[in-house]
């Protein structure tokens, strides 16, 4: 156990930092290819609710994607971190009203818990393996709240990078349904 912990940690380390020493200037280009690939991605599915975190740090910016879809009358719902590794959904009206949340977060501010179906998640992580497992910055929220929520698609997204031909599991992980990159 201590050994995949360790084999997870350093993945996470090495990732984040060649997310975090991508020049700026490639990754606004293949942030806006991955938003590119996302809208045609929603549009296919034909998703109407779309789950979709508010990145941070050199996270990829899906933001230019979240205004578009606002402006196109989609419901976009958005995590709010809570402690034992609960996520809140609450419905985002505008990346303008926004508060500060846990471990350096955002989530929509004054706004309405989301209870109804989703029909699309888009999630972030630190790596993503070849048969879609994620990982993340290691708090298990994503796999809590995916336990809970088996609807809707689940779509990481990530740098090409961040692929790795194989991560450590757990009995509890989720894979996801694709990852795009």
């Amino acid at each position: 156990m201590t050994n995949e912990k360790e084999v997870k940690a350093t993945i996470r380390k090495a990732m984040r930092q060649q997310r975090d020493e991508l020049p700026l200037t490639e990754k606004a280009v293949l942030d806006k290819g991955l938003c590119a690939k996302l809208l045609k991605i929603i549009e296919e599915r034909k998703a109407r609710v779309i789950h979709a975190y508010l990145p941070f740090g050199s996270e990829i910016d899906i933001c230019p994607l979240i205004e578009q879809l606002l402006a196109g009358g989609y419901t976009i719902v958005c995590p709010k971190s809570l402690p034992k590794r609960a996520l809140q959904n609450l419905i985002l009206k505008s990346l303008q009203e926004l508060e500060d949340g846990r471990y350096g977060t955002k989530h929509p501010a004054n706004s309405e818990e989301y209870a109804g179906k989703i029909d699309l998640f888009i999630v972030p992580g630190v790596a993503f393996s070849r048969d879609n497992y994620r990982l993340g910055y290691g708090s298990g929220y994503y796999d809590q709240f995916f336990s809970t929520h088996p609807e809707g698609y689940k779509l990481g997204v990530c740098y090409p990078f961040q692929i790795v031909d194989h991560l450590p599991t757990e009995p509890h992980d989720i894979s996801l349904d694709a990852v795009l990159f």
